[in-house]
């Protein structure tokens, strides 16, 4: 058998900060680096950076470099890293789905041990 290609996908999006960092790309399209870094609050200047040239290595999201002064950087999903689009929605909704399962158990937890 093959090896589990799921590794593959989880090296390119598991991390504390990429899928935070990919969510507002997918709302925004294109944001600078500043913009960025103010949509995900507590993350660092040098954690965006290196989060970023990851996503960049897996071709997820693309870096644009204007010549001009001040430079000007913008980022945005590549066309492959728009494949994710539907990816990042439905895991979007099965977190939600996963939350409200997770408080129906505690809640019949607690009226089990209250009997």
């Amino acid at each position: 058998m093959s090896e589990c290609k799921v590794n593959t996908a989880l090296e390119a999006l598991v991390g504390k900060w990429k899928h935070k960092i990919l969510f507002p790309l997918v709302n925004d399209n294109v944001m600078r680096f500043n913009e960025l870094k103010r949509a995900i609050p507590g993350i660092t200047q040098k954690m965006l950076t290196s989060q970023l040239r990851e996503l960049e290595e897996h071709d997820l999201v693309t870096r644009k470099v204007y010549a001009q002064i001040p430079p000007k950087v913008e980022y945005s999903l590549s066309e492959h890293g728009k494949s994710l689009i539907p990816i990042l929605e439905m895991m979007s909704k099965w977190g939600e789905a996963h939350v409200a399962h997770l408080e129906t158990r505690n809640e019949e937890e607690k009226e089990s041990q209250s009997k």
